[in-house]
């Protein structure tokens, strides 16, 4: 199967490359704000819709007017590329999959792409535009031999980090086929609980960070506006915030990966996570959990490695139904943990009870797309 695959490494720059991504990070960000702000004003006066062509007419002119002649020192492609992404915004702001694009600020992270002619790969060194010298970077895996590089985006994050995303053409081959099959239910006291009654543990990560996450804020809180302090104090805020989405990121891929290497049909619940997050007790448990992005990853390695993904409906009541016998309780308890069907008079875990069902739900849907959600008796 052909397929895009971005393989992410950290590099380490040099004093002189530092200052071109610098400049480069900067002129793509000015061409993307100095743009959105003119395609706004033509959207508000009812003036003509401007589009990507416009903008592009428009940077072109900019560069030769003397007081933005510095957007001629940095490579061409990221600018056009800053462009692109501002386009693409739009359309999805107009197909109504997101909100109005927003400016870019030099305290958010940093990124600047550069397609096939504005970089430089042989045998293993990456050489960007306009420099001299290829960039130090920390191969943690090894690409493919085969596969074929078209796009590279270089990023500074808000912990000072910078990182290489190589997006390649590549193909994979489907995993062998096993009998496995599990649901699984995902939850806030166990992460993810499946309906062969394996449990696995969120690392919390946020949680675990919290009062240390506070007390970085308030002394950031503290800090001089314009200080020196009051920089060092943000960076220390957001190598924090970074190691906690480094840990979240590194089990969601752990755990996601494994369920795929080990099964071959995998059922999940649909949830609607943005309509959860409006409950103020649990929003901040939720997002820490990080149900979205999981759901997210076990459907593209699905995808690519030929197993298969069944989403039930959200409204399925997976955890108040008995696997054993169909029985559906008309109330249940957040806080109820175990149960025993007042029917059939098995005892039931709460979450395992839920993947089983889920599980059955999932494959019913499968074979025979039916709906799957009973009426309560």
């Amino acid at each position: 199967m052909e397929i895009k695959r971005a393989y992410k490494f950290r590099f380490y720059p040099t004093d002189e490359q530092k200052e071109i991504l610098a400049q480069t990070f900067g002129c793509a960000r000015f061409a993307y704000n100095y743009m959105l702000k003119a395609r706004t004003d033509a959207y508000y006066n009812k003036k003509k819709r401007i589009g990507y062509h416009e903008t592009s007419a428009l940077l072109t002119q900019l560069k030769k007017q003397p007081e933005y002649t510095w957007l001629n020192e940095v490579s061409s492609v990221p600018l056009q590329q800053a462009l692109r992404h501002l386009q693409s915004a739009f359309a999805n702001f107009f197909a109504k999959r997101n909100k109005y694009p927003t400016f870019k600020s030099k305290f958010d992270k940093q990124s600047a792409e550069y397609t096939a002619s504005a970089f430089k790969f042989e045998n293993g060194v990456l050489t960007l535009g306009r420099m001299i010298e290829p960039l130090i970077i920390k191969w943690s895996r090894t690409l493919p031999k085969a596969a074929k590089l078209t796009t590279v985006t270089v990023s500074k994050d808000c912990a000072g980090r910078y990182f290489v995303s190589m997006l390649m053409d590549d193909a994979v081959a489907d995993k062998s086929v096993v009998s496995n099959k599990i649901g699984i239910d995902l939850g806030l006291t166990d992460f993810a609980v499946t309906s062969s009654g394996s449990k696995f543990k969120s690392p919390k990560s946020l949680a675990n960070n919290l009062a240390k996450l506070a007390l970085l804020q308030k002394r950031l809180s503290n800090k001089k506006k314009g200080s020196s302090n009051l920089n060092k104090a943000r960076l220390k805020v957001a190598k924090l915030h970074a190691r906690i989405t480094d840990i979240r990121k590194d089990f969601l891929h752990k755990l996601s990966t494994k369920l795929i290497n080990e099964n071959q049909v995998i059922a999940v619940e649909s949830l609607a996570v943005s309509n959860m997050l409006k409950n103020r007790k649990l929003a901040k448990s939720i997002s820490d959990a990080g149900w979205s992005e999981f759901v997210r990853q076990l459907e593209y390695k699905a995808k690519w490695y030929g197993r298969t993904l069944i989403g039930i409906d959200k409204w399925y009541p997976s955890s108040k139904r008995c696997n054993a016998c169909g029985h559906t309780l008309a109330m249940f308890s957040l806080n109820t943990r175990t149960w025993e069907c007042p029917s059939c008079k098995t005892s039931h875990d709460r979450d395992v009870n839920a993947a089983k069902n889920i599980l059955t739900a999932g494959l019913a849907g499968l074979a025979f797309g039916e709906n799957v959600s009973p009426v309560c008796i």
